[in-house]
């Protein structure tokens, strides 16, 4: 057993260049894995899958927490999935980020944002963001028929943003009449601050390219010829196609690549108090008020366990399925107030309705 555990030994100390150590190809190749799921996460933003939006963010979390991860970069990509994830939640009040529980997901996300705007080229889009943040923190309240958190809303960004005078001044009248579909609250629409955030993304990710993982995964699917990816990761491929290029080339290449990796941006007002992901419910911040969290940093995917179905639950999800079609759990979930639900239960309760004959 010996001799074949040194020769594979051997074997793995083979793909490694002599002059170059272990941990710093470690570092390298965990930063293009945290790079690759910060792509996959602001992909899922794009296409509204809450889900799986989810999911990505779990891995990014463990990735981030590797030792090795070290930067002004990767701090920074933690801080925009950080302000993503919240952005996401921001129509389900009763998630919280953190331990004040008057402070929602769009406060949450506009906290962070404030912190991110060295990270924004454009002036005019920052202040756009901001302000779309503010509006839907109130209208959202509005949409749920919480007129006392709309009021309180509009008190908290008072005394921790700047914002322009005029909007504050036309919120408090909107608040005070009660107008949940004013004019002013739908050119400043939920649907709007997502696609604002997106072009935001946009220029982020060409300014600071994260996607050799993923371009060279295209690669390898490309020349395979293969759609499904349980076929991509071929070892004998990928080794003939390290043998046919020449060291020169190698070297130049890891050259370029750790210099993108380890490229940092610092904008100086990046704080990472700020970068927490995790989530609480009302129910678990009764227990943390006797005791400190240890690790601020970790997501704690914890919300009001689903009670009984109630004629309301399911006159949103009608209201759901007719706005947006069915199958589109996702979005219905950004619209109302589930408790707690996902994406899989809207489905069946959906089914259960069509078969009991209540919805057409």
């Amino acid at each position: 057993m010996e001799p074949e555990i040194n020769n594979k030994t051997a074997t793995v100390a083979s793909y490694i260049d002599g002059s170059v150590r272990f941990p710093h190809v470690t570092a390298v190749a965990t930063g293009w894995m945290l790079d690759f799921m910060f792509v996959s996460l602001c992909r899922r933003f794009k296409e509204g899958k809450f889900d799986e939006f989810n999911e990505a963010l779990l891995t990014f979390q463990a990735i981030s927490q590797t030792p090795s991860l070290k930067g002004d970069l990767h701090d920074e990509k933690k801080m925009i999935c950080a302000f993503l994830a919240r952005v996401m939640h921001g129509k389900q009040l009763d998630v919280l980020f953190e331990e004040d529980d008057h402070v929602m997901p769009l406060m949450s996300a506009a906290k962070i944002w404030s912190n991110l705007e060295q990270t924004v080229a454009d002036e005019s889009l920052f202040t756009t963001i901001t302000i779309l943040l503010l509006v839907q923190s109130v209208a959202v309240c509005l949409e749920k028929g919480k007129l006392s958190s709309a009021s309180s809303v509009l008190k908290w960004f008072e005394n921790n943003n700047e914002f322009p005078q005029k909007v504050r001044v036309k919120l408090s009248t909107i608040v005070t009449r009660r107008e949940t579909y004013h004019p002013f609250l739908m050119s400043f629409s939920f649907s709007r601050l997502l696609e604002t955030i997106q072009t935001y993304l946009d220029a982020y990710l060409e300014k600071n390219p994260s996607d050799y993982l993923l371009k060279a995964a295209e690669m390898m699917v490309q020349s395979q010829n293969i759609e499904g990816l349980g076929d991509v990761v071929t070892r004998d491929s990928s080794l003939s196609e390290e043998a046919n290029e020449s060291t020169e080339d190698r070297k130049t290449k890891r050259k370029l690549l750790s210099t993108k990796i380890t490229d940092a941006w610092k904008p100086d007002t990046c704080k990472k108090a700020f970068v927490s992901l995790r989530r609480i419910s009302k129910n678990e911040l009764s227990q943390m008020t006797s005791r400190k969290s240890t690790d601020t940093s970790k997501i704690t995917k914890t919300r009001k366990p689903p009670q009984k179905w109630t004629p309301q639950l399911d006159k949103y999800l009608e209201d759901g399925v007719k706005h947006h079609g069915q199958g589109k759990w996702s979005h219905i979930l950004m619209d109302y107030d589930f408790e707690g639900r996902t994406g899989t239960m809207l489905k069946d309760r959906w089914r259960v309705l069509m078969k009991s004959h209540k919805v057409g």
